[in-house]
């Protein structure tokens, strides 16, 4: 299986700084939901062109694979022991 896996660093903020990546997704389609070790869950989601891809909201890892397998998402969900992020008002 091949996968790209991401995740999303802080940058020092400044004028001569970009952001590490920045993903905007087609339309996606939630199709599962998998709770990790830590209480947080992947979101696994197929987007627009038949590929699938899921985000971690624990360690808020990005993930991305062109084969239709949810592996990649059981496998990120048994080893992330972060819990769910809080997010700011």
């Amino acid at each position: 299986m091949t996968a790209t896996i991401l995740t999303l660093a802080p940058t020092p903020a400044g004028p001569a700084t970009r952001p590490v990546a920045e993903y905007t997704a087609p339309h996606a389609t939630r199709v599962d939901s998998l709770r990790t070790r830590g209480g947080a869950d992947v979101h696994i989601h197929r987007d627009s062109d038949d590929s699938l891809s899921s985000e971690c909201t624990g360690c808020g890892e990005y993930a991305w694979t062109l084969r239709l397998t949810t592996e990649f998402a059981q496998e990120h969900a048994a080893s992330c022991h972060r819990p769910p992020r809080l997010i700011a008002a």
